[in-house]
């Protein structure tokens, strides 16, 4: 067991693998991460599995395998094979934990992030396709992906809400899964069943905002470069903090409701200059999940340190946030910019990776 990462599970951090393919699977990485490393749960995207699917011959006979079918189908066929093999592998951290991990995530298709319905509809379908309990079901935090969201929940589907960057999104997030929770509890579904995680998106903030920092050129701008970031999840921690201590979820929690825990996602550091493991170390706190590609988790296993908890810094965070803008960021515009960038970047994976694989992998076999 790696020293290191155990040094941060022990400080009630979840480490979940950002990164899923069928070779990790086949060839008992996965597994060994697990057993070595600390690795408690995975979460993977569609640029994820697209790399996963162009990248090998591993899903040949399963596609030549497949009937008659859509591109969209062939595709959510595999991946939910892929996540249904991961479920099963961590299926006994997932019962000697009550389903606190032991997850893996699915996401619906990039391209429904802005349609409400069809998103309630495909998480439902994959949620069925993967059959397993403990699963999550990937939805964007987008404004159409919030009341599909609480219909999720509500259905007693357990979720991974992702591209989230500002406090106020978060907030509405937050809302969205304790509104979810009481049409659960209404319909007369388990709660104590129900789990959520809430992916605070944490490197592309500093690269969104140091590049304006950069712009900007003063002193005092440029003092302030990498550090927005963390005080952005400093804020997010106090906002949870606030939200599953109040008396809202505390009628939920009497009736076994879980809270939805924050997720430390993009966890990369993306600028060379800043430590490789900056988004693990200054990101502990007990009850958090920090997903990491593996590059960053080797990192961490090599070298890395758990910082000083980051629990009860939510002042220091809005201090920072409040300096930025001082100086001229416009933080509303960095927040919209990186959602939307966001959905782009999964939608042109799906379309020009994914869909553009399938369908010529389908057309060979025909």
């Amino acid at each position: 067991m790696n020293a290191r990462l155990k040094a941060l599970a022990d400080a009630g951090v979840s480490i979940w693998l950002d990164d899923l393919s069928r070779q990790r699977l086949q060839s008992g990485n996965l597994a060994d991460l697990i057993a070595n490393d600390s690795v408690t749960g995975v979460t993977t995207n569609p640029t994820i599995f697209a790399a996963a699917l162009t990248g090998s011959d591993d899903y040949a006979d399963d596609l030549a395998a497949l009937g008659d079918v859509s591109v969209a189908s062939a595709i959510k066929t595999l991946w939910a094979k892929d996540v249904q093999d991961a479920c099963d592998l961590f299926s006994g951290i997932y019962a000697a934990t009550g389903g606190y991990d032991g997850r893996v995530s699915i996401e619906v298709a990039p391209g429904l992030a802005y349609d409400t319905d069809g998103t309630i509809a495909e998480a439902q379908e994959l949620y069925g396709l993967v059959d397993r309990e403990n699963v999550l079901i990937k939805i964007p935090a987008t404004v159409e992906g919030l009341p599909a969201i609480t219909e999720v929940i509500g259905k007693g589907i357990s979720v991974n809400v992702t591209l989230i960057f500002s406090e106020d999104r978060y907030r509405a997030v937050m809302d969205a899964y304790l509104a979810g929770l009481e049409k659960a509890a209404a319909a007369g579904i388990d709660l104590s069943k129900i789990h959520s995680v809430a992916s605070f998106f944490i490197s592309r903030v500093d690269t969104e905002i140091d590049k304006r920092l950069t712009n900007i050129g003063t002193p005092e701008a440029l003092a302030l470069k990498g550090k927005a970031a963390i005080a952005n999840a400093q804020v997010a921690l106090a906002a949870f903090d606030e939200v599953f201590g109040g008396e809202r979820f505390g009628r939920l929690a009497a009736s076994g409701a879980n809270k939805q825990r924050p997720l430390w996602a993009s966890t990369g550091t993306k600028d060379p200059a800043y430590p490789d493991t900056l988004y693990v170390s200054d990101l502990a706190a007990r009850g958090v999940v920090n997903t990491m590609p593996e590059k960053t988790m080797k990192a961490f296993a090599d070298h890395g340190e758990v910082g000083e908890s980051m629990e009860g810094k939510g002042a220091d965070g809005v201090q920072l946030l409040d300096a930025i803008d001082a100086v001229g960021v416009d933080l509303d515009d960095v927040f919209k910019v990186l959602e939307d960038e966001g959905v782009s970047k999964f939608i042109v994976s799906w379309d020009n990776e994914l869909v553009t694989s399938v369908e010529k992998a389908l057309a060979q076999r025909a």
